[in-house]
């Protein structure tokens, strides 16, 4: 299951400077220099989010909440750790059907706003080179 979604959002988050991915919690994670997380690729019911298809990712201040607020069918708040992580991301269902489809190239955008929050100024400033 999300073996198409994974492949999907492989690509757009290998395609940011200096990402890679390896596993976490036995999900896929995409990291910036093999440390920081970009994103989390999630399959299964974790955290109680149900059997659904999802990422999870970092979010500029009250993005997550006026998300979730205007649309909860296709966003919805990711289980903070016990620490207090994931406290400010962002979860997107990424296997919305209908009129709740995914917009592939709104997940880029998710995804370069959550790279532009927490990769480092000299990364970020790469990316207005790419553009």
């Amino acid at each position: 299951m999300g073996t198409r979604e994974l492949n999907r959002l492989r690509k757009i988050a290998l395609a940011l400077p200096e990402v890679t991915e390896r596993a976490s919690h036995g999900t896929p994670c995409f990291y910036i220099r093999g440390k920081r997380a970009l994103c989390y690729f999630h399959d299964t019911d974790f955290h109680s989010e149900g059997s659904r298809v999802a990422l999870w990712c970092p979010a500029p201040a009250g993005v997550p909440e006026e998300l979730v607020a205007a649309e909860p069918t296709r966003f919805f708040h990711p289980t903070p750790s016990a620490s207090g992580t994931f406290s400010d991301w962002l979860g997107v269902y990424l296997d919305s059907r209908g009129d709740d489809r995914v917009d592939w190239e709104e997940v880029a955008a998710i995804i370069e706003d959550a790279y532009r929050t927490v990769a480092p100024k000299t990364l970020v400033a790469k990316l207005a080179i790419r553009e």
